[in-house]
């Protein structure tokens, strides 16, 4: 997961190229960005036609993708070859500041900055007025940030529904055919190597890093847990002083409220209990906009940092599903937690092929102009929400269940005392 980024100038937004030669021209090198960065070698779209045939008519279409991977704005370049249609997306604006050639290529790949920080009118705007002119497709990833749980979806922020809803007023007023729709797009990842090599490797390496010795005689789920919770202790040491009692998920909790309720009292007034990812924007939100205009002394710049350091790290915590593995123990959900685990110790986020990528179009939601104020939820995000829910849970269908293999059951079994396993 990237690190929380903050800069010292103040945010400029950043308009989309609208050239669609560009988007053509680099989309030849996605292919091999993929396979090379982050270890994606197969690519398959499903359901391709519905999203064609709406943007051939000329609607506003709003793709909705979940957001478990750094590599999924890549792997949804491949939907303009199927439609024949660019898209815009829209992305943090962080990723803006990096170089100017990554912004170079940003905008004319159809990227335009988001500041997330605070209100930035002008993103909306430029949101709303895609979708109203209908000519390509808009992506917003609703989660907000890379949930690196690919069956896990995360709370979805409203900004999805707003950028919608405020273009479909819009178009309604015009009085023609055209309409709005946020169309849910599912992308599921499927490890398709030995799970057992790449994943033992991949510990070996946090254990030599612990200056464990390779716990090679465990099987491979207890592994993960051991190590797991070996690293949830060093933090629990790092921030409460010793190690707590209690179960995984406790302790998890306990540690990220420990991180989080002193910030939430000192900004917000008072102790939230919403989800991890909204705590975190609404404490960013209020942080942020004095550090970013230099009208503070250095003390309380470097006590800021260290709160959004501790916030980063609440939210690296809640990417740990609770019963993850234990309730499914499939090929990608270890490759995802063992990926973690080395991610946060160590900050390399090396690929691990083969990878195949599923990306399925669901069943578009059409967008009112107005919505019913007698729903206590708002029926466009909680469709979304359902839908996305609900393929993402057909897809995993298609994981690769995972076994022990018999030599290792054989000798966990025999150094519990018992002799004769079949």
């Amino acid at each position: 997961m990237a690190s929380v980024v903050v800069t010292d100038s103040n945010y400029e937004f950043v308009p989309p190229h609208t050239s669609k030669l560009w988007p053509r021209f680099l989309s030849w090198f996605v292919p091999g960005i993929l396979r090379r960065d982050y270890g994606v070698t197969e690519l398959e779209y499903r359901g391709t036609e519905k999203l064609k045939s709406l943007v051939d008519a000329g609607h506003g279409v709003l793709l909705a993708p979940n957001h478990s991977r750094m590599c999924d704005a890549f792997v949804l370049d491949g939907l303009s070859t199927a439609i024949r249609r660019p898209s815009y997306v829209m992305a943090s604006s962080h990723l803006f500041r990096q170089s100017r050639f990554q912004t170079f290529l940003l905008r004319r790949l159809g990227a335009f900055s988001i500041y997330r920080e605070g209100v930035d009118r002008k993103a909306v705007q430029q949101g709303i007025d895609i979708l109203v002119e209908g000519d390509r497709p808009l992506v917003i990833f609703p989660e907000g940030t890379v949930s690196q749980a690919n069956e896990r979806l995360k709370a979805l922020m409203d900004g999805v529904s707003f950028i919608a809803r405020s273009a479909a007023r819009k178009v309604e007023k015009e009085a023609t055919s055209q309409k709005v729709y946020v169309v849910p797009v599912a992308i599921r990842y499927l490890f398709q190597g030995d799970i057992q090599e790449t994943a033992g490797k991949i510990l070996t390496d946090i254990e030599q890093r612990l200056s464990w010795k390779p716990q090679t005689h465990l099987l491979l789920v207890d592994r993960i847990y051991k190590v797991g919770l070996a690293l949830l202790s060093l933090k629990e040491m790092e921030y409460l002083g010793a190690a707590q009692e209690g179960t995984h998920d406790e302790r998890l909790e306990q540690l990220i409220d420990h991180l989080m309720h002193p910030l939430e009292r000192e900004w917000l007034g008072g102790e939230k209990y919403d989800s991890v990812v909204a705590r975190v924007k609404e404490l960013r939100k209020a942080i942020l906009p004095d550090l970013v205009s230099n009208n503070l002394d250095q003390t309380e710049v470097d006590r800021r940092f260290k709160q959004l350091k501790d916030i980063e790290m609440a939210q690296q915590l809640c990417l740990y599903p609770p019963n993850y593995i234990s309730e499914n123990p499939t090929a990608d959900r270890i490759l995802e937690t063992v990926e973690r685990f080395w991610e946060h110790l160590s900050g390399d986020e090396s690929p691990h092929p083969p990878l195949k990528a599923v990306i399925e179009i669901c069943d578009p939601i059409e967008v009112q102009g107005k919505r019913d104020k007698s729903l206590a939820e708002d029926p466009v995000m909680k469709q979304l929400a359902q839908s996305l829910t609900a393929k993402i849970a057909e897809l995993s269908r298609e994981s690769q269940a995972y076994r022990e293999p018999a030599s290792v059951l054989r000798q966990s079994v025999e150094m519990a005392g018992v002799q004769d396993v079949e």
